[in-house]
């Protein structure tokens, strides 16, 4: 376990400043009445590589999403105080990650998604007291990632993504892992909105891997 303190980047200050302003895609607007209240953590932290965002890549065997990369989080239990605790909650379950080491700073817009009727809150967090990550709940998760921005933002990374039935979205090939749809989305938005992404072929177009559907 890391036992270093760092300090909020202003990059970071910049987004969560911004976060709660971001604009909802029409797709992604919750409705009026319904939906599962939800909660994911986007954890950013200074690794070895520079800056980077935990990632988890859920089990092929789970309930949720197999296989699929994606925040840690989940829904938002009757005894959460709100989706800012269910996060932090479902993280360390998930990862094992000390939230006593995690400096949250504040939420962007609720997301909904339709085809499994969650609406999705966004928590923005730095790791100012990085701690050992893995895959705690191993019959939902099969590996964890601290993701380098940089790697994000590299233009070679990127993809635009179509899904069988027509939605066309951006994707990142990182780590071994095809990051795409709601979790590539937020990214995307993030990283425009901190400042930090770079151009690059939005008319690279890719049809959505067999294995990655769900």
């Amino acid at each position: 376990m890391e036992d270093r303190v760092t300090q909020v980047p202003d990059w970071l200050d910049t987004l969560a400043a911004r976060a709660q302003r971001t604009r909802v895609p029409s797709s992604l607007r919750p409705p009026v009445k319904g939906g599962r209240q939800a909660a994911v953590l986007m954890l950013f932290g200074e690794g070895p590589l520079g800056p980077d965002v935990l990632l988890i890549q859920r089990s092929d065997n789970g309930r949720r999403h197999p296989g699929q990369p994606a925040f840690p989080g989940g829904g938002v239990d009757p005894e959460d105080a709100g989706p800012v605790e269910a996060a932090l909650r479902e993280a360390e379950e998930e990862t094992g990650v000390d939230p006593a080491g995690i400096h949250v700073l504040g939420t962007m817009p609720e997301l909904y998604l339709s085809f499994s009727d969650n609406r999705v809150t966004p928590v923005i967090a730095w790791w100012h007291r990085p701690s050992a990550v893995h895959a705690a709940s191993p019959d939902e998760v099969a590996s964890v990632e601290r993701v380098p921005i940089a790697e994000l933002v590299d233009p070679g990374n990127r993809v635009t993504l179509r899904h069988p039935r027509g939605l066309v979205g951006p994707a990142f090939r990182v780590r071994g892992m095809l990051v795409w749809g709601f979790t590539a989305m937020v990214l995307d938005s993030v990283l425009r909105e901190a400042g930090l992404d770079r151009p690059w072929d939005t008319a690279r177009v890719e049809d959505l891997p067999v294995a990655a559907r769900d």
